[in-house]
């Protein structure tokens, strides 16, 4: 008999939610509803940047040294087919070491000279930067580390435009289905809010209230919402 009550109860509660809902979009004179559209893409331009150093005990011999590591480099890229590499200046770092006297005096003296200097390659050969492998430069004793490649879909900006009006297409497909349920429909857009734009790695669904901007990935997912509000007829 209770199980009975409880369901009866249950069904009556349903009803009246449904009812409220319904004489909600009845009686109003606008509705706002929220339209997205996902489009997987692929990225059409890669960064690729590495560094070298080295270490010598005068600054001309540490200049030497690192102007022997850069021809390795550059040579290193241009067997690979990169071209359009560019190296940035030169990090000068002097090497010092404590030293304490008899009478307890603490000195400092230059040891040596530390120099680095990094390398960036850009460019749309997406393929041939993702397979850029830098071990045969380790091998020839260059002391060489790689950040990890950055993959850009530059096209971002006008795929937005596109799919904020697919957006908001989807927004009114949402609210006309709505609306029919109360025996309304729609009349015309009211307003519209564009929300965050979100590029994330392919089946990611990390999302900020910021907007993700993904390098990480070559394959990426567009994501782009729109809050649409309409009026009732």
């Amino acid at each position: 008999m209770l199980a009975g009550l409880f369901l009866a109860a249950g069904l009556v509660l349903s009803a009246m939610l449904g009812t409220s809902a319904w004489m909600k979009i009845k009686n109003s004179q606008f509705i706002t509803v929220k339209g997205s559209v996902q489009k997987n893409i692929e990225s059409d331009l890669a960064i690729w940047s590495g560094g070298f150093q080295v270490e010598a005990e005068t600054l001309l011999d540490a200049q030497h040294k690192i102007q022997a590591n850069r021809a390795v480099v550059a040579k290193f890229l241009t067997d690979a087919g990169v071209t359009n590499f560019s190296f940035g200046s030169i990090g000068i770092e002097e090497l010092k070491a404590t030293q304490k006297s008899a009478e307890g005096w603490v000195t400092q003296r230059t040891t040596g000279f530390h120099l680095s200097q990094n390398v960036c390659v850009e460019s749309p050969d997406v393929d041939r930067l993702d397979r850029l492998d830098s071990t045969p430069l380790v091998e020839q004793n260059v002391i060489f580390t790689v950040a990890p490649a950055e993959f850009i879909y530059t096209k971002a900006g006008d795929t937005k435009i596109e799919m904020l009006a697919d957006a908001t297409k989807d927004a009114r497909a949402r609210a006309e289905q709505i609306a029919s349920q109360g025996g309304r429909s729609i009349a015309r857009l009211q307003s519209a809010d564009q929300g965050i734009f979100q590029i994330t790695p392919v089946h990611s669904v990390a999302t900020s209230w910021q907007g993700e901007s993904d390098t990480s990935s070559r394959q990426k997912t567009i994501t782009a919402v729109v809050t649409a509000t309409f009026l009732l007829k």
